[in-house]
């Protein structure tokens, strides 16, 4: 499987030992992985003897499904599928947070001030059941809308897809991440909501795995959360831009750097990598939350749910 197109993956280190390959899978591996590129670049996964497949794979409902199936080893992907398996007795659980902060904007085409004109539009997402949808129906209730009789979804897929969608007129609105959310600013397109004022915290991407998988291969897990948590501290280190920012820009907007040197801070300010990759009690609550309110989950599932994450691989680590 071809490395992410926007990122030259560093040649593997002279070494004796062989290293081990973990495919790991996302839907669009795109600003949030930040951590792990820098992590690859700068040698960190082959110092633990492990070597990253990147497999990307355009949904997270693909994503969840990869893991499920054993096609993917461990992925990074927004939480909502592995805890709706947990509490139906399957094997997903969390092992680790990977961003637990949104900065993302609903973008609008011009002619819609705000959240309200939302009524009887198309809003693109890249699940029903997962990640961008979920926020949207948070954000749009609390304006007054209410899914599906007041605004209809598009599965436009990922941020770079339903920026093309919004570009074509296939979809009036859609959640853009920083930096993209600013380059259509720029364009001339409106950002009508915040959606880290409407949940500031939840947790926006975890790293997912399948409990036989996980149990049999504790000890490559365990070296991959030491790497991440080595990575989150070096990202969220402004002293580290030199290194940081250009894996930034390539994997956002190559062509606006300025956007890219805007939007690493806007995200870093956030605090979205969280320290350690721990899941923090308030993100996990959060989560729940926003399944319980939009029909994902039954509220007497709210307690259990807490279930899906074992941080025994971080301790480990």
């Amino acid at each position: 499987m071809p490395s992410h197109p926007s990122l030259d993956i560093p040649k593997e280190p002279t070494m004796n030992a062989e290293l081990t390959t973990l495919r790991l899978a996302g839907a669009a591996q795109g600003f949030n992985w930040l951590p792990v590129y820098v992590a690859d670049e700068q040698g960190f996964f082959a110092e633990v003897g492990l070597k990253i497949e990147y497999i990307r794979l355009g949904s997270v409902d693909k994503t969840t499904a990869a893991v499920l199936d054993g096609s993917v080893d461990l992925a990074i992907t927004p939480p909502e599928g592995a805890v709706a398996n947990y509490i139906a007795g399957g094997p997903l659980r969390i092992i680790a947070s990977n961003s637990e902060r949104l900065p993302m904007s609903v973008v609008a085409r011009p002619g819609i001030p705000d959240l309200g004109a939302l009524r009887g539009k198309r809003i693109g997402t890249s699940s029903l059941t997962e990640g961008t949808a979920i926020y949207i129906k948070i954000m749009l209730a609390q304006a007054g809308l209410h899914y599906p009789g007041d605004f209809g979804f598009v599965l436009a897929g990922v941020h770079t897809a339903r920026w093309a969608a919004l570009q074509n007129d296939e979809v009036d609105a859609a959640p853009q991440p920083a930096p993209w959310s600013f380059l259509a600013e720029r364009e001339g397109y409106g950002l009508i909501g915040e959606v880290a004022d409407a949940i500031p915290e939840i947790i926006f991407a975890a790293i997912v795995g399948s409990a036989p998988w996980l149990v049999e291969n504790r000890d490559v897990v365990r070296r991959l959360l030491a790497v991440i948590a080595r990575a989150h501290a070096f990202v969220n280190d402004p002293a580290n831009d030199a290194v940081t920012l250009p894996v930034y820009e390539r994997i956002t907007t190559p062509e606006a750097p300025d956007l890219a040197a805007r939007g690493l801070a806007y995200t870093r300010d956030l605090g979205m990598w969280p320290v350690g990759a721990r899941v923090s009690v308030a993100a996990l609550a959060a989560t729940a939350d926003v399944m319980v309110q939009t029909g994902l989950m039954p509220d007497r599932q709210r307690a259990a749910a807490a279930g899906v994450v074992d941080a025994s691989f971080l301790e480990g680590a």
